[in-house]
């Protein structure tokens, strides 16, 4: 028997990388998209993030996005989000206050 995910995401697999949610694998795309078109540098996926108290976050994906400016990159911090749980929420202000960025959200 198949088991479901909770939040009713469908894992599937691109480019050899197996991803939890389809919206997550849209995004990854996307993103070799922008890296193709040269507007994105590079990115790096499942980055860890080490808090207090011996928790772990795991950011889905840090960017590296060129800008006009040749010597000026832009850092983008984001999640693909289905739902956003309590925990995530907790570990989200906890990783914005501890280090100096943001975490954009995908819904």
């Amino acid at each position: 028997m198949k088991v479901r995910n909770k939040y009713h995401a469908i894992r599937c697999t691109s480019d050899g990388i197996k991803f939890p949610s389809k919206k997550e694998r849209d995004y990854y795309l996307s993103l070799k998209e922008a890296q193709e078109e040269d507007r994105l540098a590079f990115f790096l996926r499942q980055t860890p993030f080490h808090l207090p108290g011996n928790v772990k976050y795991v950011i889905d994906f840090i960017e590296f996005w060129r800008t006009e400016d040749p010597n000026v990159t832009e850092v983008k911090f984001t999640d693909v989000k289905g739902i956003l749980t309590p925990v995530y929420k907790i570990k989200k202000k906890l990783i914005e206050a501890t280090f100096p960025i943001k975490i954009n959200e995908v819904h």
